[in-house]
């Protein structure tokens, strides 16, 4: 074991969620085979993602947070995007479903805060 401090696993998430939301809008660029230069864009900001999440769950962060606060956050950014880039319109019952998202993900990641301190008073 090694004495060196543990490296924050925000910033490999954050660049993940980035990464996995530019492949999602380029593939609605891509528009089926259309505009094809779009698609190394999704393959490589999907196998990016990916592959920093892998080194988000190595820094230890539980898989269940990681991947709810990368699927949510990718999820919100890219109905936001979507609006802005694609005209594609967010109804009101869409916009309370994107709030919901976030209230959930906010539950998960309080929940694991209060599972670790629980068990390190045990």
């Amino acid at each position: 074991m090694t004495d060196r401090p543990r490296l924050s696993a925000w910033p490999p998430l954050l660049v993940a969620i980035a990464l996995e939301v530019t492949a999602t809008l380029s593939l609605r660029a891509a528009e089926g085979f259309t505009h094809p230069l779009w698609l190394i864009v999704v393959a490589l900001g999907y196998s990016g993602s990916l592959w920093l999440l892998s080194v988000v769950l190595d820094r230890g962060m539980p898989v269940g947070v990681a991947y709810g606060i990368w699927s949510a956050f990718g999820v919100v950014l890219t109905a936001v995007f979507g609006s802005v880039l694609f005209g594609e319109l967010l109804g009101p019952v869409q916009i309370v479903g994107v709030g919901v998202i976030v209230v959930g993900v906010l539950l998960v990641e309080l929940g694991s805060h209060t599972r670790e301190s629980t068990e390190a008073t045990s």
